[in-house]
């Protein structure tokens, strides 16, 4: 495949991705962190897949269900006609809880004629270690792992075993399913359990959908992301993934591969505090109870991550049998950076928690933790503000002053003094505003570089970087202030090409970055906007969602030259972004109906 052109499936607990043409290529069970048992898109040989074979001259069109987590992929050839409908269970019990098996069921369609596919089921469990054996049994086809650790996975179907195991041809006439699960089933399943479960499923989202406002422009972007950052969320814990897959490189060939199935605390803010906006609050009640349970200590250091059942040793390990995404090694599981100190996750953390006050201040659960909470974030931020730290693009080597570090310091102490407002603490408030005070005066002394006319990327240096886009958003400066105004300009200037945006341009620990960070893209057509230009911002904004995959996905990366998708996938920081800048535009275009119905 030349890009990443997957569709996302999944039901809070894990998820899989189905390529273009129907191949099941990743998925990791009974959770989004647990070993693969399809890695075909880490190692085309090795890793195993899932897929639905057709003889050339049949025409493959691949769309979601609207405003569902369903998966349709169509294949046609004159009258004969199929579909495969992809999707893992979730929906609600009768008491309450929610029904989501780490399972995936392929529910196919007859549509018409008499179509003719073949199946290679190939699943080589624990990440393609080891030896997967697979036996054709009487209820079932069960695989086995007896590497050094022991694993199955169990396939179900309507059609004959025998044949689908074979890769024989068959022949459609009816509908018929496969589910392919973590455990044995206790009652065997039936095209019609099946075909409920889809509808349950369907039904589910939905409801889900129907919470999401609507919107004048935009709406299916806005949705289908909305529904993309839902699928990122694991809901045993709260925890909220930076995406679903890991080694996806930022660049193809090179080493810049990571493991993102774990809960980064600024994606995760920034993503609850973006669906909370759409109504979701949930997502955001349950992402809150994560961080109230990740931290018994009153003094406690937040690490930047945890693992999404609030692991919080995330050993860094290579894989060096599988060959990588297009050859790019090394495959990691784990990842280091959970080590390092960014200062910023105070402030996006506290941003989170000052806005679920606001918006539910007669729902909100966790007041007395949260109060405690926002107390030993601003002795943090008070004893660490002035130290270097690693920033927000995780530099693994010196650490420096980054300006975006110092504003979230920042915002993290005007946050606290809101809360605080909030619980009527005066006393706090008083000794905080002199905190506040000082930071913000170290930033305008010390971040702004005279010859760049810009913000820069840390204190003494003249590069620039995307993240200080952030500054106004956040609510340190003014949009309209001519500092903000000036380095959204130089940083048009030096860091925007090919339509797109670097995060920055210096060399970081592996060289020149040579690939598009793709929310900065959209941090910069929000900047855009917010100083005027709205319509040079629209241009912008229409072009970059043209480069999404078919399904309207986005990964980590863009490249530059070609517009292909790289780095890890569906990223929950692409999609939170892509929202913020839709509505802008969805609201402007609101504001002026509702003016253009007062003048009529």
């Amino acid at each position: 495949m030349d890009n990443l052109d997957y569709g996302i499936i999944g039901n809070c607990r894990s998820a899989a991705l189905i390529s273009k043409t129907g191949s099941l290529d990743w998925c990791c069970l009974p959770e989004f962190d647990s070993s693969s048992v399809f890695a075909r898109l880490l190692d085309e040989e090795k890793g195993g897949s899932f897929e639905i074979l057709v003889e050339p001259g049949y025409e493959v069109t691949q769309y979601y269900k609207k405003e569902t987590a369903l998966l349709v992929t169509r294949f046609s050839r004159g009258p004969d006609r199929f579909e495969v409908r992809d999707f893992m269970p979730r929906y609600r019990n009768r008491d309450g809880s929610y029904h989501t098996p780490p399972e995936i069921i392929r529910y196919i369609r007859h549509l018409g004629g008499s179509p003719v596919f073949r199946v290679k089921y190939d699943p080589r469990l624990e990440y393609a270690q080891g030896e997967t054996r697979t036996y054709v049994k009487h209820s079932f086809v069960v695989s086995l792992n007896e590497g050094d650790k022991f694993d199955t996975v169990f396939l179900y179907t309507s059609f004959n075993k025998n044949a689908v195991m074979e890769g024989r041809p068959i022949t459609l006439r009816e509908d018929g399913f496969f589910l392919m699960g973590y455990n044995e089933k206790l009652f065997k399943p039936t095209t019609r359990n099946m075909y409920l479960e889809m509808e349950r499923t369907k039904v589910y989202w939905l409801n889900w959908s129907s919470q999401t406002p609507r919107y004048r422009e935009y709406n299916a972007a806005i949705n289908r992301s909305a529904i993309t950052l839902k699928l990122l969320s694991y809901d045993r814990t709260g925890a909220v993934l930076a995406a679903a897959t890991t080694s996806l490189p930022e660049t193809l060939g090179e080493v810049r591969n990571w493991d993102y199935r774990f809960c980064w605390i600024r994606d995760a803010s920034m993503v609850v505090k973006v669906v909370s906006d759409l109504g979701h609050k949930e997502v955001a009640r349950r992402y809150l109870k994560f961080v109230v349970d990740l931290i018994p200590d009153k003094d406690e250091k937040l690490q930047i991550m945890y693992g999404i059942n609030g692991e919080k040793q995330l050993t860094e390990t290579t894989l060096d049998h599988l060959s990588g995404y297009k050859g790019s090694r090394p495959v990691r599981v784990g990842n280091a950076a959970y080590r390092q100190r960014q200062n910023d996750i105070y402030g996006i953390l506290m941003d989170v928690i000052h806005t679920q006050l606001v918006r539910f201040p007669n729902d909100i659960e966790y007041g007395e933790e949260l109060w405690s909470l926002t107390k030993g974030i601003v002795w943090i931020v008070q004893k660490h503000w002035k130290e270097p730290d690693k920033g927000i693009w995780e530099f693994r080597t010196e650490d420096r002053h980054f300006t975006f570090s110092k504003v979230l310091c920042w915002v993290a102490i005007d946050r606290a003094i809101k809360v605080a407002r909030i619980f009527r603490k005066q006393q706090k408030i008083d000794k905080w505003l002199l905190l506040e005070a000082e930071i913000r005066e170290d930033i305008h002394h010390k971040a702004w570089n005279e010859e760049a006319g810009a913000f820069t990327q840390a204190y003494g240096t003249r590069y620039l970087d995307a993240s200080v886009l952030l500054m106004e958003p956040y609510g340190f400066i003014d949009a309209m202030d001519p500092r903000y105004v000036s380095t959204v300009k130089a940083i048009e200037r030096e860091l925007s090409h090919e339509g797109l945006l670097y995060r920055y341009k210096n060399e970081d620990d592996f060289g020149l970055p040579s690939s598009s960070f793709t929310i900065c893209t959209f941090w910069f057509i929000n900047s855009l906007f917010r100083i005027g230009e709205e319509g040079r911002s629209k241009e912008w904004f229409d072009r970059v969602l043209g480069y999404s995959n078919h399904l309207g996905l986005f990964s980590e990366d863009i490249d530059f030259k070609t517009k292909r998708l790289l780095g890890n996938f569906p990223q929950a920081y692409s999609h939170l972004a892509l929202i913020e800048c839709a509505l802008n535009f969805s609201r402007k275009a609101s504001e002026q109906e509702v003016l253009q119905s007062i003048q009529d």
